[in-house]
């Protein structure tokens, strides 16, 4: 399963899945608005532009963007102005947002994730209460059906299509078997790294374009800390 801001405005909303990479490039314009921050870069692809979190940031400056999810013909109502392919994601280093909420996507952008290598979140007690890889291999069956599943934010990026995107563990499943993470949307704002209950439905077979395809994911979800 592939993953890839504080909300995008309701006019500003990408028109393409996420998906996750990096991009580093020299500053050559900056537009602020009222919550992001558009940056015109010179990279080693040449010319391309991207937007985070609003941030000091300067002309001239180097940067990297992480999480990134390119997006194309998106409308920034708030610029009016279309771009033709343009990067969401999250600025690194010592320049970016301090407060936990960051642009970008996972998938779909605060670009932040955790490898966390040793998860252990109790099953939540609730009537149909499930763990993360008892959803994926249950997925099928539970299609179109609410869950609740207890966990660890490892990956949270807000504001993407109208949503904020999450993946989840609780330590069940493994990565070789590509079970142990589930994608939700909420429009529930978190944290990263919080640990959660999520009540939604489960989607399967999703398909947000440009190929990217989730074979399961919780989607209208509640949260609770």
């Amino acid at each position: 399963m592939i993953i890839a801001a504080p909300v995008l405005w309701a006019a500003d909303k990408p028109a393409t899945s996420p998906a996750l990479q990096t991009v580093t490039g020299s500053v050559l314009e900056v537009k602020d608005v009222e919550s992001y921050t558009y940056l015109r870069l010179k990279t080693t692809n040449g010319e391309s532009w991207a937007a985070i979190a609003r941030a000091p940031v300067k002309k001239g400056a180097k940067v990297t963007i992480e999480n990134v999810t390119v997006m194309n013909n998106f409308e920034s109502k708030s610029l009016n102005q279309t771009f033709k392919t343009i990067a969401f994601g999250n600025l690194a280093g010592a320049g970016a947002p301090k407060s936990g909420h960051a642009m970008g996507m996972s998938h779909p952008g605060n670009s932040q994730s955790t490898k966390a290598p040793d998860i252990k979140v109790a099953k939540a007690s609730d009537a149909n209460a499930w763990t993360v890889a008892e959803i994926n291999a249950k997925a099928q069956e539970l299609k179109d059906k609410p869950v609740v599943v207890r966990g660890k934010i490892v990956k949270y990026n807000p504001g993407i299509m109208g949503k904020n995107w999450l993946h989840l563990r609780d330590g069940s499943g493994s990565a070789a078997e590509n079970n142990n993470d589930i994608l939700v949307t909420t429009v529930a704002e978190v944290k990263m790294g919080d640990i959660v209950t999520v009540k939604g439905v489960v989607r399967t077979d999703k398909d947000f374009g440009s190929g990217y395809v989730y074979k399961s994911l919780i989607e209208e979800a509640s949260i609770q800390k």
